[in-house]
């Protein structure tokens, strides 16, 4: 049998314990009751949810395969069906995760070429500060083409000048959709997408962003192909499209024009909005704590000085900074709700029973404020992060924006 939880109303589910406008709030309220692995209905449709990080652990870690599908996403859905890599599952999920990393590691994730090009990125950003010479700025969309031009580079070859019509309207398109899947509405209509589909409200409005997301990137790709140097692949669409061609002549091939498109949306959507708001959120927290801003900045002056850039070699000795920014993101909590799996077979779990298809909501937000692992879990304190010599240490609770 499925966990315990509250009883659902026929049709309405969990409606009247489940508020659309805070339903991280009213699982952590649920959890105090049923503890920490329970059931919700949303509409007719049954939830597990996962609540601390042994819990969670459990589940994604230590049964792993069994939880490693990819939950109900309603809202976008109708745009993905399927397709791409962050909503894909089983085979079609293993073959674009397995090769997208590679070549993002081609292209240069995690060596010394996407480090000069953030380094790069980062001094076009203080450019445009100093611009306003200190006047009031919202840095929202500094920040945002920021971090999508470092993805633009990887993904389309070439950066965009922040004054780009074309690329103001990416960001502004990309900041709408994350606003829209915010809304109580969109939440609402995950729970009873049967009936809601056919009538109107914001998810259609939803549905007609990422359309034209869709679109630009057809763009994008249409752009590449007319320049296309098989042997000089320039970057990650271009690698795409080779495996494309290799493949023209099988039906069943994951490399097509649909995944290329998708998987390419699926960066943007992964890279943009999670790390522009875990910056956006880290300034508001240095403003807020003056005192941790300083012993940063002293550390930064210590070790980094005035007349060069940072780099991905200065964090070893830099513990403090490591924390804060540890700190930042555990706390800023961007997406507390985790990301929707799904059991891809009949599965055992705590005693519980759970069918195949069964959704499974990993609350990454209750793993990064688990009392048993975070002294504060509630406060800024990046003492969470440092041993009692001031060395950087690990924490197992600590999971960035999703699992």
């Amino acid at each position: 049998m499925l966990p315990p939880g509250p009883t659902p109303i026929p049709f309405l589910g969990n409606l009247l314990q489940v508020r659309i406008d805070a339903i991280f709030q009213s699982f952590l309220k649920l959890q105090k009751k049923y503890g920490s692995v329970f059931t919700v209905y949303f509409g007719p449709r049954p939830v597990v949810v996962l609540y601390g990080h042994e819990a969670v652990k459990e589940a994604l870690v230590d049964q792993a395969d069994d939880f490693s599908g990819r939950g109900e996403m309603p809202t976008i859905e109708k745009n993905f069906q399927g397709h791409g890599l962050a909503l894909s599952n089983g085979e079609r999920w293993k073959v674009l995760r397995r090769f997208s990393l590679a070549i993002l590691r081609n292209l240069g994730m995690g060596k010394r070429t996407i480090e000069e090009r953030i380094q790069e990125e980062a001094g076009y950003l203080l450019e445009e500060i100093h611009k306003v010479k200190g006047a009031p700025i919202d840095p929202t969309f500094y920040l945002s083409r920021t971090v999508s031009n470092v993805i633009c580079s990887i993904v389309f070859g070439k950066r965009f000048d922040y004054e780009d019509k074309c690329f103001q309207n990416l960001m502004k398109m990309i900041n709408e959709t994350f606003v829209e899947m915010s809304k109580p509405w969109a939440q609402l209509y995950d729970m009873f997408w049967g009936v809601m589909q056919y009538f109107p409200g914001s998810h259609n409005h939803l549905y007609d962003l990422i359309e034209e997301l869709k679109d630009f990137i057809a763009s994008r790709v249409k752009l590449n192909e007319a320049s296309f140097d098989p042997s000089n692949p320039r970057d990650f669409i271009d690698c795409f499209l080779i495996r494309m061609y290799q493949d023209k002549s099988n039906p069943n091939t994951e490399f097509n024009l649909k995944n290329l498109v998708l998987t390419t949306l699926n960066l943007f959507f992964a890279g943009t909005e999670t790390v522009s708001s875990t910056l956006r959120y880290g300034f508001l927290l240095m403003m807020k704590y003056p005192e941790v801003e300083a012993k940063v900045l002293e550390e930064i002056n210590q070790v980094i000085g005035s007349h060069r850039k940072p780099a991905v070699e200065d964090r070893a000795k830099m513990p403090y900074t490591d924390a804060v920014i540890h700190e930042i993101q555990r706390l800023t909590d961007i997406v507390p709700l985790g990301v929707p799996h799904n059991v891809i077979r009949d599965t055992h779990f705590r005693g519980y029973f759970l069918p195949k298809g069964t959704d499974v909501y990993p609350l990454i937000g209750s793993v990064l404020r688990d009392p048993k692992y975070f002294r504060y879990p509630d406060a800024f304190y990046p003492q969470h992060f440092l041993d009692e010599q001031g060395r950087f240490k690990k924490n197992d609770a600590f999971v960035a924006f999703s699992s």
